[in-house]
């Protein structure tokens, strides 16, 4: 890099940190990566902000996007004047993707004079923590070359996988074991350090590959980056480590493995003991956690929530999580605001504080949860 982290790199991201990222994804997936289909940035969040700006050009254009998501997604389709289509996950096969709804979902969009462009997977999901089967995926591919769709793959979370027998694979692998028929095959690709065990949040690295496509349409998103001239040299350079570890055979292999292996190994128990908890909660069920950060469990409110929520032109779940926060100190995220089926009711909570302290969130949890139900329980129905 010259010397110094302290100046311009590549619009792209400095050369030789793209280098150790190819590495590190030919490493995951077992195919060559092409420096120049990568593009460095600071997070995840301008990987769907370049993506969304190529892809909308009026509001009859659309995306896919699966509900419930991140709000990311639908602030950028907002923000650019484009449509967003939904597609429900199924919450009672534990929020998978099923393709006969989506196809559903498309031809209903297209009957209603919509452009749908694209399909946004965040896989492992956010909130709801699902991990998406290798058959699932090729499912997914193959619907989005029969419809000429673009795939946006969000796979920030591919690391933090906690569900014996679930794996993480990246759709460049799915898409390159299909064959020479895929070799045109537009995806993009999003990957960040502010997820994972590391959890670098701060350090606002982040990086796009883009593959199937033009040497001219990787010009224009060269183009749109150079606007901004580059990254953040930290966070490039945290990327690169990220994303090609010490490995197996080098001196710091083994402390590395020992913190990542205890960090991810804690991070699974509590997401399993945290669900555990909230199944035996009355009117709360939630599905095994897989992956991601987060638990996205369906409270089945007594009828006075939904009145008394409705007065103020809220969520029921809005009410649950205010009085937790007010009550117990703990927050977590209503339902709506990452959407959700018309008629239910959810929130994300995640399973971040120390595993020390989690026995006692619980206990919090279970002592509002049956506090909260008799106490609107005692309103009645009308």
């Amino acid at each position: 890099m010259g010397g110094t982290t302290g100046c311009y790199t590549h619009s792209q991201g400095a050369l030789v940190l793209r280098k150790e990222i190819a590495k590190g994804i030919e490493a995951r997936d077992g195919y060559p990566c092409d420096v120049n289909t990568l593009f460095m940035t600071d997070g995840a969040t301008p990987c769907v902000h370049s993506a969304l700006k190529l892809l909308i050009r009026t509001k009859y254009d659309a995306i896919l996007t699966p509900i419930p998501q991140y709000p990311l997604y639908s602030a950028c389709i907002e923000l650019y004047g484009g449509t967003l289509t939904p597609y429900y996950l199924n919450e009672g096969s534990g929020w998978g993707l099923d393709c006969a709804h989506l196809k559903k979902q498309l031809q209903d969009a297209r009957e209603r004079g919509e452009n749908v462009r694209a399909l946004v997977v965040i896989n492992p999901g956010n909130p709801t923590g699902q991990c998406l089967s290798y058959e699932n995926q090729v499912e997914i591919v193959k619907f989005c070359r029969e419809e000429n769709l673009v795939l946006l793959a969000d796979e920030v979370y591919q690391t933090n996988v906690y569900r014996s027998g679930c794996v993480f694979t990246s759709f460049k692998k799915v898409v390159r074991d299909l064959g020479d028929d895929y070799k045109t095959f537009t995806l993009f690709s999003m990957m960040s350090t502010s997820k994972g065990f590391y959890g670098e949040c701060g350090r606002r690295g982040g990086y796009m590959e883009v593959v199937g496509t033009t040497k001219k349409l990787l010009a224009e998103i060269y183009k749109v980056l150079s606007i901004g001239l580059c990254s953040n040299t930290g966070g490039q350079i945290n990327m690169a480590l990220v994303m090609n570890p010490p490995r197996e055979g080098e001196p710091s292999h083994p402390l590395y493995a020992q913190e990542r292996d205890g960090l991810l190994g804690s991070l699974g128990r509590r997401a399993h003991k945290l669900a555990a908890a909230l199944n035996e909660m009355d009117g709360v069920t939630c599905n095994d956690p897989e992956g991601a950060m987060y638990l996205f469990p369906r409270l089945e409110h007594p009828p006075a929530v939904w009145r008394e929520a409705g007065k103020i032109d809220r969520s029921p779940e809005f009410l649950y999580c205010m009085e937790l926060l007010e009550q117990e100190g703990i927050v977590c995220v209503p339902g709506k605001g990452f959407g959700q089926e018309p008629g239910t009711s959810h929130f994300r909570i995640t399973f971040l504080p120390d595993e020390k302290d989690i026995d006692e969130v619980i206990m919090r949890l279970k002592r509002f949860n049956d506090s909260f139900r008799a106490k609107y329980a005692a309103m009645g129905d009308e």
